[in-house]
């Protein structure tokens, strides 16, 4: 989440009229994340996230992210809801922009996490990759290994060391020649990093940001978040945090046999993956944006220790 586009009175008045939410009493920009702009609306009957969708979403995909949730939602996880207006449209325009309103989910994420975290959130996600079979709309994960050598080439020129550079290059040249294929799939979330899953009086109380939600392999998801929860502040794997988020995943959908095998792979490519996609943020944020920029190198550190792993035994199975 962050805000690149200002909305005024009168258009925020102009929008809220299409719905039946109440009156404005507050409207705050939230600068966490990097994606879209996002802003907490407290009406006169509660609480509600406004989204206005920035360059990176292509409009036509939003009937997929807010029926998504809508069909996630109508399954039992806890997500936002997007609200729909008097005329059934959940999607309308904000300040010149794509925008929607959703649910507000109480809660808060996890600052520090804890071992006790990681289960819930590997429960979790196994649970939205079950409730998800049936959804009948589909997205490719623009984010795969075919679109990391694009956000390698706008970056580049700011990388002074030739020494990583030379080494980003390797490791696409090794993905783009053996990523894997074939493995069980269906809709992933692709970005539950901790500030997008809420914890209440240690409970997980839901999930958010489902903007770059698509259809990929499931264990991909999985290596995801063990490079999101499962590193301490020092960049030291924690193999305990990691037991206990791929036990939960287990507790409701097991890996098959090939997952398994693959998930060190998978995990080496998550990491260059959000290394890529951090370092085209950092260059190429807008100056002024209310944005909180994220430091990319570290995932290079997760990228080398994916590198020297050899099986799942290392990830604490």
């Amino acid at each position: 989440m962050a805000v690149y586009t200002e909305v005024s009175d009168a258009e925020l008045e102009a929008f809220l009229a299409e719905y039946d939410i109440g009156e404005a009493d507050s409207f705050k920009g939230i600068a966490e994340g990097v994606e879209n702009s996002n802003y907490l609306l407290v009406t006169s009957i509660g609480q509600f996230i406004v989204t206005l969708y920035e360059k990176r979403v292509d409009p036509r995909e939003l009937p997929f992210f807010l029926g998504l949730m809508d069909h996630l939602a109508a399954r039992g996880i806890n997500c936002p809801q997007p609200i729909h207006g008097r005329d059934g449209q959940a999607l309308r325009q904000l300040a010149g922009k794509p925008a929607a309103i959703t649910s507000f989910l109480h809660g808060l994420w996890p600052r520090r996490i804890l071992p006790s975290h990681c289960g819930p959130v590997g429960e979790a996600l196994a649970g939205l990759h079950l409730a998800g079979r049936d959804f009948p709309l589909r997205r490719p994960n623009a984010l795969s290994v075919g679109g990391w050598r694009p956000l390698f080439e706008a970056s580049r020129h700011s990388i002074d060391d030739p020494a990583l550079a030379h080494e980003l290059e390797d490791e696409l040249v090794f993905f783009e020649a053996g990523w894997p294929d074939g493995l069980p799939s269906g809709v992933i979330h692709a970005d539950l990093f901790n500030d997008n899953v809420f914890f209440l009086h240690d409970r997980l109380s839901g999930l958010i940001d489902f903007y770059f939600a698509c259809n990929d392999a499931f264990a991909y998801d999985v290596a995801i978040c063990l490079n999101a929860w499962c590193f301490e502040p020092d960049m030291s794997f924690n193999a305990t945090k990691a037991r206990a988020l791929l036990q939960g995943y287990e507790r409701a959908r097991p890996l098959e046999p090939e997952e398994r095998r693959q998930l060190p792979l998978l995990a080496r490519g998550a990491a260059l993956r959000f290394l890529l996609t951090r370092l085209y943020d950092w260059v190429h944020t807008p100056e002024g944006a209310l944005v909180k920029r994220k430091d990319p190198r570290e995932y290079l550190d997760r990228l080398r220790f994916h590198r020297g792993t050899a099986s799942i035994a290392d990830y604490g199975l």
